[in-house]
């Protein structure tokens, strides 16, 4: 397998999984801006949406967006135990998880990290995202490890990549201390060491 990716985006969530599920890959470093690989190929020929996580298979089939990604890959390897069986609540758990930090966390960073966004502009992103942030704090006060149930699952790697980008935009999360207490546990996992250490 191969994973396009860019250091510290998105793609950290599936690049975790693929640790933790102990799959044999390749890491393939995406330049977003020119769309080139840094072996010097057309992003765009495998992917023309241009968007990182890209999963390209054994067999060469390509899989793109995240959620779909991580889910695939946990799928695929039951044993390891990310994700609960399809059909259950504790597997539509971790959907909707993965689903909130997709289109509401995740897309309330959107403007932090565009540089034409207005200073009044970054103060309602921040706002939203600290929005965010506390239905995740609601969702670990009840003394659980994990944020979509008793296991770890694909929804913590997603939510720890996103949650992280709050020390890019001097976000601090005193305010959230179950947030920075589940982060520790996460980034403390051995697969989420190997990752941040192999993008550098």
């Amino acid at each position: 397998m191969k994973l396009y990716y860019s250091p510290h985006a998105c793609s950290l969530s599936p690049h975790i999984v693929l640790r933790e599920i102990g799959a044999d890959f390749d890491l393939v470093q995406v330049d977003l801006a020119t769309k080139q690989t840094t072996d010097g190929r057309d992003f765009l020929a495998v992917n023309p949406k241009g968007q990182i996580p890209t999963l390209e298979l054994d067999d060469g089939t390509v899989l793109t967006e995240g959620v779909a990604v991580v889910l695939h890959l946990a799928d695929s390897h039951p044993e390891a135990g990310l994700v609960p069986a399809a059909g259950t609540i504790e597997r539509a758990r971790v959907q909707e998880t993965l689903n909130f930090v997709s289109s509401e966390l995740h897309k309330a960073f959107g403007p932090l990290f565009n540089p034409a966004t207005s200073e009044d502009g970054r103060e309602a992103a921040k706002a939203q995202v600290s929005a965010k942030l506390d239905l995740l704090e609601a969702q670990l006060t009840d003394g659980r490890a994990w944020l979509a149930g008793a296991n770890f699952s694909p929804a913590d790697t997603y939510a720890f990549v996103v949650t992280r980008w709050t020390g890019f935009q001097g976000i601090a999360l005193d305010r959230w201390p179950h947030v920075e207490a589940w982060l520790g546990r996460v980034e403390a996992r051995p697969a989420v060491q190997a990752a941040l250490v192999a993008e550098g």
